[in-house]
């Protein structure tokens, strides 16, 4: 007991940001060569088939119609921005767009978490504004312009906020079925971009592994984010699993060799100082 209710909000978020960090980094890999919301699409498909499947195999029950109806406004809000963030990662540098995104994203909900639930104790206050610090020492770039693909980074960054926000609202029901309901929205929207832009171009089946892959890990990563936010704080979850970039700079530095600065460095470790101090209890 005493690790479900101090121990497992965290363990969930950390979890997530494994899954969503490399799902990241798969998807704006792949949309390099790929159109980003066929990649998004593509994505989203193979995401529900995974999730459904999961969900039937363990014979989860269906959450209330409210329920669902937060996760279809949360999947509506992720579709679009998954396609965009796609979109900026394979224009720009994954090791700076990646985390203006989950900047914009964590701030706007963490804000909303804090009014709803309370200002949170000193020592995860700290912790937050740790994390903050290392993802902005992340993004930071040594370029005198903004980095390519910044725009698109932060639009992304504000339909993920809104995604956060549904699934707090979604409840207490089946994280399987809930994370399918967010993921079979997004896929009508990103699937109605795709044949309405006629977008059904000629891509390998490299690029289609790729994108089928990042969905699964992507939604795996909305099924445990639904766990942390249903065993604990909003804002604690969303700056945890926000970390995400860490491991999208990691996997960027070491598969593309993207360039390395010391203050990436310090960022980093500045993220992972705030993980136990977001998560003490």
């Amino acid at each position: 007991m005493l690790f479900d209710s101090h121990l497992a909000p965290a363990a969930f978020s950390l979890a997530a940001l494994a899954c969503w960090g490399t799902s990241d980094f798969i998807g704006g890999y792949a949309s390099r060569r790929a159109n980003a919301f066929l990649v998004a699409a593509i994505a989203n498909a193979s995401g529900l088939i995974f999730v459904v499947t999961i969900a039937l195999a363990r014979h989860s029950p269906f959450p209330s119609n409210r329920s669902m109806e937060w996760a279809v406004g949360a999947g509506l809000s992720s579709g679009l921005a998954l396609a965009l963030f796609y979109r900026a990662l394979s224009t720009g540098r994954m090791g700076l767009t990646a985390p203006v995104s989950a900047v914009v994203g964590a701030a706007i909900p963490t804000a909303f978490g804090m009014f709803l639930e309370g200002v949170p104790r000193p020592v995860h206050a700290l912790g937050f504004a740790l994390a903050g610090l290392g993802i902005w020492l992340i993004s930071r770039t040594e370029d005198s312009g903004p980095p390519e693909g910044l725009g698109l980074a932060t639009l992304a960054g504000i339909g993920f906020a809104g995604f956060f926000l549904c699934i707090k609202q979604a409840g207490n029901g089946s994280a399987d079925w809930i994370a399918a309901g967010s993921r079979a929205s997004s896929l009508v929207l990103t699937g109605i971009v795709v044949l309405g832009g006629r977008m059904l171009l000629y891509t390998d089946w490299t690029q289609i592994g790729l994108a089928a892959v990042a969905g699964c890990l992507d939604v795996s990563g909305s099924v445990l984010f639904v766990i942390a936010c249903q065993s604990g704080r909003l804002d604690q979850a969303v700056v945890l699993t926000s970390l995400y970039p860490v491991i999208t700079v990691l996997l960027a530095r070491w598969i593309l060799r993207e360039y390395f600065t010391k203050w990436k460095m310090a960022g980093m470790i500045a993220a992972l100082l705030a993980v136990p101090m977001i998560s003490w209890q």
